[in-house]
Order: C-alpha cells, then structure tokens, then sequence
C-alpha cells in the first residue's frame, strides 16, 4: 500500500516537508514525484496529477486525491491509527490537533518575511514587531508542550504537531532570529532528525535556485549544523 506525493523543490518548499515528515518518521510507504514551483507548467502539472494549483498533493492507493497538507494529516492519522502520529493522551491530542491547525493557518508575518531555504542561512536579518509577536507566540506553544514532555519532541516521540512545525524551526535557525535555550534545542532537534535529514541532503542536490527566495542583500551564511 504505496502513497505517491508530489512535491516542489526539496530546499524551498515548505508545505512539501510538512507533507515528507507526515510519512517518513512512521515508516508510510510513500514515492515521490518532484515538479518545480513557480516553473512555466507547475499549475498544469499540478492540475493533472489531481491538485488545485499548489503542492503538496497526495494519492492514495485507492486513488483519492488529497490536495492540502493538513487534508492528508488527518487522513494518514485515520488510515495508520497504531503509528503515533498524534499523542496518544486525549489531552495532549486535542491540543496537538489544535496547535498544527494555528501554524497551518497562522504565523502569517514570519512565513511571509522569512522564507524557507534550506540551502543557507542569512546574516543580518532585522526582524519586525510583527514577525517577533509570531516567535514569541511559538515558543509559548513549544515551551507548554515540552515542558510537560521533556522533549526532544513536542510530545516526546515524534509527531504531526512536530512535522508541521519543522519549517517554523528552520525559519528560527537560518534568520537567527531570538529563542530561548528549549526553543533553540527543539529546533536542534528538528534539524538533525533523520527523515529531515534526508530530505534537505536532496534537496542540496537540486541545481536550480529560485530567485524569490533570495534575500540579498543579507548575507548568505551556512545551514547550522550540529555535532
């Protein structure tokens, strides 16, 4: 039982690694189909697979299209009901449910001012009044969740809350933006799990960069990494 998800370019496309790590981290047989986004054919692309103008788009076996990440996030929780996708606890369910439904609609001035890139960091980066509300409430919801789990995950093991969250704790790192010393090791966290890993790994061998996504003129500084 194979899922085919189609995606936009693995270093800039955040809404395809929230999709990736909906899967991979709970062994979902899932393949792949790359198209570039913002190319001269992606909205057809799209069309045909079965979308509506944007990636991810996900097909299951029988053939149903699920065309929005959180779509295919409660389905995959519906279909693998014994693969921990969500805490197992009601009440830590409820608020996961609750808090992958804010960053999917919200954090609206932080997703638009610090684009993901997962090919370099930036330099210099002078954060709004509005951006640092959206971090500050971040780690409101970060400090709650794993200060009752301990960590490293939100909810210990990882979960959707924490693959929905992952692109938040990219944007954290490569803007250097402020966090506090648990923010800064949930973010740590998210970057050196393995499934993440290895999406950045090929999206590092992608050739083509998207010029939107260049903030010159920060400088470009390396991915952080950590031993």
């Amino acid at each position: 039982m194979t899922y085919t998800l189609l995606i936009g370019q693995q270093s800039y496309s955040s809404w395809s690694l929230r999709a990736w790590l909906s899967c991979a981290p709970f062994g979902i047989p899932v393949t792949l189909e790359k198209i570039e986004i913002y190319g001269p054919s992606f909205h057809a692309e799209v069309t045909a697979f079965g979308g509506n103008r944007t990636v991810p788009v996900m097909r299951t076996p029988e053939g149903g299209i699920l065309a929005d990440s959180l779509a295919i996030a409660w389905h995959l929780t519906e279909a693998f009901p014994d693969r921990g996708l969500l805490p197992a606890d009601p009440v830590e369910r409820a608020e996961a449910m609750s808090i992958i439904c804010e960053m999917h609609d919200g954090f609206a001035d932080l997703r638009g001012n610090c684009q993901v890139n997962l090919r370099n960091a930036w330099a210099g980066f002078r954060p709004s009044d509005a951006v640092l509300a959206d971090v500050a409430r971040i780690e409101t919801i970060w400090a709650r969740a794993l200060d009752r789990s301990g960590g490293p995950f939100l909810y210990g093991d990882f979960t959707l809350a924490d693959a929905f969250y992952a692109p938040v704790a990219t944007r954290l790192l490569t803007y250097v933006l402020p966090m506090s010393d648990t923010a800064q090791g949930y973010a740590r966290a998210i970057v050196t799990q393995p499934d993440f890993v290895t999406w950045r790994n090929e999206g590092m061998k992608e050739t083509q960069e998207i010029a939107r996504y260049d903030k010159a003129p920060l400088e470009r500084i390396p991915f952080p990494t950590f031993d």
